[in-house]
């Protein structure tokens, strides 16, 4: 089902669960569509929010510290940079194989998807992002150690 929402990087749209349609014809998901679960999943094969493997970033999952507050990922003063929040829930967060795939996407200069959950079953495709920058502070709020990463969005 299409929403009448338009904005200037396209048209929103809601998706169609993957079972409702042909596996061998799913569309690659695009800028702010509504993705279910299983068409998130097709790409990010974990419920974590970082995916990687063998060392590779390859896709991201946030929800802005809305449902997980550990996680206070948010935008900066640009929409197109977001200041990302390392892997590790509780305690101080460390160089965990998370973490240390986003510090090497730095170096490749990669690019991954970023999912944002709006709810239940809900996310939004974010489109493409580079990661730019990481650095550990302590997060007051949290009381503890986190590894903030600066991520800026590709093409627009």
């Amino acid at each position: 089902m299409k929403t009448a929402h338009d904005s200037a990087r396209g048209r929103r749209r809601e998706r169609k669960d993957p079972s409702e349609t042909s596996p061998a014809r799913l569309p690659e998901p695009q800028w702010e569509d509504i993705l279910s679960w299983a068409e998130v999943n097709r790409t990010h094969r974990i419920r974590n929010g970082v995916y990687q493997r063998d060392g590779q970033l390859i896709s991201l999952l946030t929800d802005f510290g809305r449902i997980n507050s550990c996680y206070p990922d948010r935008v900066a003063e640009s929409e197109d940079t977001i200041y990302y929040t390392g892997d590790g829930r509780r305690g101080d967060q460390y160089l965990n194989p998370g973490n240390r795939a986003l510090l090497a996407a730095i170096e490749s200069g990669h690019a991954v998807p970023l999912f944002n959950k709006l709810g239940t079953g809900r996310w939004q495709h974010m489109g493409f992002w580079r990661v730019m920058a990481g650095r550990q502070l302590f997060d007051e709020e949290e009381n503890r150690m986190l590894w903030q990463f600066t991520l800026k969005r590709v093409g627009g």
